[in-house]
Protein backbone atom coordinates (compact mmCIF):
# COMPACT_ATOMS: atom_id res chain seq x y z
CA UNK A 1 0.00 0.00 0.00
CA UNK A 2 1.08 3.55 -0.68
CA UNK A 3 -0.08 6.18 1.84
CA UNK A 4 0.54 9.90 1.34
CA UNK A 5 0.18 12.28 4.30
CA UNK A 6 0.82 16.02 4.59
CA UNK A 7 2.32 15.64 8.08
CA UNK A 8 3.61 12.07 8.64
CA UNK A 9 4.72 11.12 12.15
CA UNK A 10 7.16 8.24 12.62
CA UNK A 11 7.97 6.17 15.70
CA UNK A 12 11.64 6.03 16.68
CA UNK A 13 14.77 7.32 15.01
CA UNK A 14 14.81 4.70 12.29
CA UNK A 15 11.39 5.79 10.96
CA UNK A 16 10.33 2.21 10.22
CA UNK A 17 6.82 2.60 11.66
CA UNK A 18 4.20 5.24 10.88
CA UNK A 19 2.65 6.76 13.99
CA UNK A 20 -0.38 8.63 12.62
CA UNK A 21 -3.34 7.07 14.44
CA UNK A 22 -5.92 8.23 11.88
CA UNK A 23 -4.30 6.08 9.18
CA UNK A 24 -4.45 2.77 11.13
CA UNK A 25 -8.20 2.02 10.60
CA UNK A 26 -8.00 2.75 6.88
CA UNK A 27 -4.93 0.57 6.31
CA UNK A 28 -6.40 -2.25 8.43
CA UNK A 29 -9.71 -2.17 6.55
CA UNK A 30 -8.17 -2.29 3.08
CA UNK A 31 -5.56 -4.90 4.08
CA UNK A 32 -8.11 -7.18 5.77
CA UNK A 33 -10.42 -7.11 2.76
CA UNK A 34 -7.60 -7.92 0.34
CA UNK A 35 -6.10 -10.60 2.58
CA UNK A 36 -9.43 -12.37 3.13
CA UNK A 37 -10.07 -12.42 -0.61
CA UNK A 38 -6.60 -13.84 -1.29
CA UNK A 39 -6.90 -16.57 1.36
CA UNK A 40 -10.32 -17.61 0.06
CA UNK A 41 -8.93 -17.92 -3.46
CA UNK A 42 -5.76 -19.71 -2.30
CA UNK A 43 -6.74 -22.18 0.47
CA UNK A 44 -3.44 -24.08 0.31
CA UNK A 45 -1.49 -20.91 1.12
CA UNK A 46 -3.96 -20.11 3.89
CA UNK A 47 -3.46 -23.56 5.37
CA UNK A 48 0.33 -23.17 5.37
CA UNK A 49 0.08 -19.77 7.05
CA UNK A 50 -2.22 -21.09 9.75
CA UNK A 51 0.02 -24.11 10.38
CA UNK A 52 3.03 -21.83 10.75
CA UNK A 53 1.13 -19.69 13.24
CA UNK A 54 0.15 -22.79 15.24
CA UNK A 55 3.73 -24.07 15.31
CA UNK A 56 4.97 -20.71 16.53
CA UNK A 57 2.29 -20.58 19.24
CA UNK A 58 3.08 -24.12 20.38
CA UNK A 59 6.80 -23.35 20.49
CA UNK A 60 6.17 -20.28 22.67
CA UNK A 61 3.92 -22.29 25.00
CA UNK A 62 6.45 -25.13 25.23
CA UNK A 63 9.25 -22.71 26.04
CA UNK A 64 7.10 -21.12 28.75
CA UNK A 65 6.27 -24.48 30.34
CA UNK A 66 9.89 -25.67 30.16
CA UNK A 67 11.02 -22.53 31.95
CA UNK A 68 8.41 -23.05 34.65
CA UNK A 69 9.61 -26.61 35.28
CA UNK A 70 13.19 -25.62 36.10
CA UNK A 71 13.49 -25.71 39.90
CA UNK A 72 16.35 -25.25 42.36
CA UNK A 73 18.06 -28.01 44.28
CA UNK A 74 15.91 -27.58 47.36
CA UNK A 75 12.13 -27.65 47.32
CA UNK A 76 12.25 -24.71 49.74
CA UNK A 77 13.73 -22.48 47.05
CA UNK A 78 10.64 -22.27 44.90
CA UNK A 79 8.38 -24.64 43.05
CA UNK A 80 6.53 -27.46 44.77
CA UNK A 81 7.64 -31.05 44.21
CA UNK A 82 5.14 -33.63 42.90
CA UNK A 83 2.66 -34.75 45.55
CA UNK A 84 3.22 -38.45 44.89
CA UNK A 85 7.00 -38.13 45.31
CA UNK A 86 8.20 -39.71 48.55
CA UNK A 87 11.35 -37.64 49.02
CA UNK A 88 14.33 -38.52 51.19
CA UNK A 89 15.56 -36.56 54.21
CA UNK A 90 19.16 -36.20 53.00
CA UNK A 91 19.82 -32.76 51.43
CA UNK A 92 23.17 -33.56 49.80
CA UNK A 93 22.36 -34.62 46.20
CA UNK A 94 25.55 -36.69 46.03
CA UNK A 95 24.12 -39.08 48.63
CA UNK A 96 20.57 -39.28 47.26
CA UNK A 97 18.93 -41.59 44.75
CA UNK A 98 15.51 -41.61 43.10
CA UNK A 99 13.58 -44.75 42.12
CA UNK A 100 11.17 -44.35 39.20
CA UNK A 101 8.71 -47.16 39.90
CA UNK A 102 6.08 -48.71 37.64
CA UNK A 103 2.59 -48.39 39.13
CA UNK A 104 1.08 -47.39 42.46
CA UNK A 105 1.18 -50.96 43.83
CA UNK A 106 4.92 -51.35 43.38
CA UNK A 107 5.35 -47.72 44.41
CA UNK A 108 3.65 -48.45 47.73
CA UNK A 109 5.93 -51.41 48.41
CA UNK A 110 8.99 -49.39 47.41
CA UNK A 111 8.03 -46.52 49.73
CA UNK A 112 7.82 -48.95 52.65
CA UNK A 113 11.00 -50.81 51.67
CA UNK A 114 13.28 -47.82 51.03
CA UNK A 115 15.78 -46.24 53.35
CA UNK A 116 14.12 -42.87 53.92
CA UNK A 117 17.44 -41.19 54.64
CA UNK A 118 18.71 -41.24 51.07
CA UNK A 119 16.19 -43.07 48.85
CA UNK A 120 13.25 -41.28 47.18
CA UNK A 121 10.44 -42.98 45.27
CA UNK A 122 8.32 -41.59 42.43
CA UNK A 123 5.54 -43.94 41.24
CA UNK A 124 4.60 -43.58 37.56
CA UNK A 125 1.06 -44.43 36.56
CA UNK A 126 0.83 -46.64 33.47
CA UNK A 127 2.94 -46.12 30.38
CA UNK A 128 4.30 -42.62 29.95
CA UNK A 129 3.98 -40.68 26.71
CA UNK A 130 6.15 -41.74 23.75
CA UNK A 131 8.06 -38.47 23.42
CA UNK A 132 9.56 -39.55 20.09
CA UNK A 133 6.17 -38.93 18.44
CA UNK A 134 4.87 -36.09 20.63
CA UNK A 135 5.17 -32.34 20.24
CA UNK A 136 6.94 -30.44 22.99
CA UNK A 137 3.75 -28.80 24.26
CA UNK A 138 1.97 -32.17 24.44
CA UNK A 139 4.92 -33.73 26.26
CA UNK A 140 5.03 -30.98 28.87
CA UNK A 141 1.29 -31.27 29.48
CA UNK A 142 1.69 -34.97 30.41
CA UNK A 143 1.39 -35.38 34.18
CA UNK A 144 3.98 -38.16 34.52
CA UNK A 145 6.55 -36.32 32.40
CA UNK A 146 6.04 -33.11 34.37
CA UNK A 147 6.46 -35.02 37.63
CA UNK A 148 9.81 -36.46 36.53
CA UNK A 149 11.13 -33.12 35.27
CA UNK A 150 10.09 -31.34 38.45
CA UNK A 151 11.47 -34.06 40.74
CA UNK A 152 14.89 -34.11 39.07
CA UNK A 153 15.10 -30.31 39.01
CA UNK A 154 17.45 -29.91 36.02
CA UNK A 155 14.95 -28.81 33.37
CA UNK A 156 15.07 -30.04 29.77
CA UNK A 157 16.55 -29.07 26.42
CA UNK A 158 18.26 -25.69 26.34
CA UNK A 159 17.14 -25.03 29.92
CA UNK A 160 18.92 -28.14 31.24
CA UNK A 161 21.32 -27.45 34.11
CA UNK A 162 23.02 -30.50 35.63
CA UNK A 163 24.21 -28.50 38.64
CA UNK A 164 20.58 -28.50 39.86
CA UNK A 165 20.27 -32.31 39.86
CA UNK A 166 18.60 -33.38 43.11
CA UNK A 167 19.68 -37.07 43.00
CA UNK A 168 23.04 -38.61 42.18
CA UNK A 169 21.38 -41.83 40.99
CA UNK A 170 18.15 -42.06 39.02
CA UNK A 171 17.08 -45.72 39.00
CA UNK A 172 14.39 -47.08 36.67
CA UNK A 173 12.60 -49.95 38.44
CA UNK A 174 9.96 -51.76 36.34
CA UNK A 175 8.47 -55.25 36.25
CA UNK A 176 10.51 -58.03 34.67
CA UNK A 177 7.96 -58.62 31.88
CA UNK A 178 7.11 -57.28 28.43
CA UNK A 179 5.11 -54.33 29.75
CA UNK A 180 7.93 -53.46 32.12
CA UNK A 181 10.40 -53.53 29.24
CA UNK A 182 8.14 -51.23 27.22
CA UNK A 183 7.86 -48.74 30.07
CA UNK A 184 11.63 -48.87 30.54
CA UNK A 185 12.12 -48.14 26.82
CA UNK A 186 9.70 -45.21 26.96
CA UNK A 187 11.63 -43.77 29.91
CA UNK A 188 14.96 -44.26 28.16
CA UNK A 189 13.55 -42.49 25.09
CA UNK A 190 12.48 -39.56 27.25
CA UNK A 191 15.87 -39.22 28.94
CA UNK A 192 17.85 -39.68 25.71
CA UNK A 193 15.85 -37.02 23.87
CA UNK A 194 15.44 -34.47 26.65
CA UNK A 195 18.15 -35.10 29.28
CA UNK A 196 21.08 -36.74 27.46
CA UNK A 197 23.57 -35.32 29.98
CA UNK A 198 21.89 -37.42 32.67
CA UNK A 199 23.09 -40.49 30.73
CA UNK A 200 26.51 -39.25 29.65
CA UNK A 201 27.28 -38.12 33.22
CA UNK A 202 26.55 -41.63 34.56
CA UNK A 203 23.50 -40.79 36.68
CA UNK A 204 20.92 -43.13 35.07
CA UNK A 205 20.57 -46.77 36.19
CA UNK A 206 18.23 -49.75 35.70
CA UNK A 207 17.25 -51.91 38.68
CA UNK A 208 17.41 -55.69 38.36
CA UNK A 209 14.57 -57.30 40.36
CA UNK A 210 14.58 -61.11 40.72
CA UNK A 211 12.34 -63.35 38.64
CA UNK A 212 12.08 -66.25 41.13
CA UNK A 213 12.01 -66.89 44.86
CA UNK A 214 13.04 -70.40 45.92
CA UNK A 215 12.42 -71.75 49.41
CA UNK A 216 13.14 -75.09 50.99
CA UNK A 217 12.65 -74.97 54.73
CA UNK A 218 14.62 -71.97 55.95
CA UNK A 219 16.80 -71.87 52.86
CA UNK A 220 15.61 -68.93 50.72
CA UNK A 221 17.23 -67.87 47.49
CA UNK A 222 16.44 -65.48 44.64
CA UNK A 223 17.10 -66.10 40.96
CA UNK A 224 17.34 -63.40 38.31
CA UNK A 225 17.08 -65.69 35.27
CA UNK A 226 15.91 -69.17 34.27
CA UNK A 227 19.52 -70.35 34.32
CA UNK A 228 20.04 -69.12 37.89
CA UNK A 229 16.79 -70.81 38.94
CA UNK A 230 17.92 -74.16 37.50
CA UNK A 231 21.31 -73.83 39.18
CA UNK A 232 19.74 -72.89 42.53
CA UNK A 233 17.36 -75.88 42.41
CA UNK A 234 20.28 -78.20 41.78
CA UNK A 235 22.33 -76.74 44.64
CA UNK A 236 19.44 -76.86 47.11
CA UNK A 237 18.65 -80.45 46.07
CA UNK A 238 22.20 -81.54 46.87
CA UNK A 239 22.15 -79.98 50.35
CA UNK A 240 18.73 -80.98 51.60
CA UNK A 241 15.84 -83.23 50.79
CA UNK A 242 12.29 -82.01 50.56
CA UNK A 243 10.02 -79.95 48.40
CA UNK A 244 11.31 -76.72 46.89
CA UNK A 245 8.68 -73.97 46.61
CA UNK A 246 9.31 -71.76 43.58
CA UNK A 247 7.52 -68.43 43.21
CA UNK A 248 7.60 -66.61 39.87
CA UNK A 249 7.27 -62.87 40.36
CA UNK A 250 4.92 -61.42 37.76
CA UNK A 251 5.63 -57.91 38.98
CA UNK A 252 7.19 -55.79 41.69
CA UNK A 253 3.80 -55.47 43.37
CA UNK A 254 3.92 -59.16 44.32
CA UNK A 255 6.93 -58.58 46.57
CA UNK A 256 6.40 -57.45 50.12
CA UNK A 257 8.56 -54.50 51.28
CA UNK A 258 11.11 -56.76 53.00
CA UNK A 259 11.67 -58.83 49.86
CA UNK A 260 11.92 -55.73 47.67
CA UNK A 261 14.52 -54.22 49.99
CA UNK A 262 16.71 -57.29 50.33
CA UNK A 263 16.74 -58.03 46.59
CA UNK A 264 16.44 -54.75 44.67
CA UNK A 265 16.91 -51.70 46.89
CA UNK A 266 19.57 -52.60 49.45
CA UNK A 267 22.82 -51.02 48.15
CA UNK A 268 24.84 -53.75 49.84
CA UNK A 269 23.41 -56.62 47.79
CA UNK A 270 21.38 -55.19 44.90
CA UNK A 271 22.35 -55.25 41.24
CA UNK A 272 21.81 -52.09 39.17
CA UNK A 273 22.96 -51.49 35.61
CA UNK A 274 24.37 -48.11 34.60
CA UNK A 275 22.95 -46.79 31.32
CA UNK A 276 25.90 -45.96 29.08
CA UNK A 277 25.94 -44.06 25.78
CA UNK A 278 28.84 -45.29 23.69
CA UNK A 279 27.42 -44.54 20.23
CA UNK A 280 25.18 -41.46 20.20
CA UNK A 281 24.55 -41.62 16.45
CA UNK A 282 23.62 -45.29 16.61
CA UNK A 283 21.36 -44.70 19.61
CA UNK A 284 19.65 -41.86 17.76
CA UNK A 285 18.94 -44.14 14.80
CA UNK A 286 17.59 -46.94 17.00
CA UNK A 287 15.26 -44.68 18.99
CA UNK A 288 14.04 -43.06 15.80
CA UNK A 289 13.40 -46.43 14.17
CA UNK A 290 11.72 -48.21 17.09
CA UNK A 291 9.82 -45.30 18.65
CA UNK A 292 9.25 -42.93 15.72
CA UNK A 293 6.38 -42.45 13.25
CA UNK A 294 7.84 -44.38 10.30
CA UNK A 295 6.45 -47.93 10.19
CA UNK A 296 8.54 -49.58 7.40
CA UNK A 297 11.92 -49.40 9.24
CA UNK A 298 10.33 -50.80 12.42
CA UNK A 299 8.62 -53.58 10.45
CA UNK A 300 11.90 -54.50 8.79
CA UNK A 301 13.68 -54.57 12.17
CA UNK A 302 11.01 -56.89 13.63
CA UNK A 303 11.14 -59.24 10.65
CA UNK A 304 14.94 -59.34 10.75
CA UNK A 305 15.18 -60.19 14.46
CA UNK A 306 12.00 -62.24 14.87
CA UNK A 307 13.88 -65.55 15.21
CA UNK A 308 16.01 -64.17 18.04
CA UNK A 309 13.09 -63.31 20.34
CA UNK A 310 13.29 -65.15 23.68
CA UNK A 311 10.31 -63.84 25.64
CA UNK A 312 7.26 -63.16 23.50
CA UNK A 313 4.02 -61.93 25.06
CA UNK A 314 1.06 -62.94 22.87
Amino acid sequence: MSVKLPEPQFEGQTKTRLGNSEVTPLVASVTTEALVQYLEENPSDARRIFEQCLRAARAREAARKAKELVIRKSALDGMTLPGKLADCSEKNPELCELYLVEGDSAGGSAKQARDRRFQAVLPLRGKILNVERARMDKMLSNEEVRAMITALGIGIGEHLDMSRLRYNRVIIMTDADVDGSHIRTLLLTFFFRNMPELITSGHLFIAQPPLFRLQSGRDIRYAYSDQERTQAVAEIGKRRKGEIHIQRYKGLGEMNPEQLWETTMNPAVRTILRVDLQDAVGADEVFGMLMGDLVPPRKKFIQTHARNVRNLDV
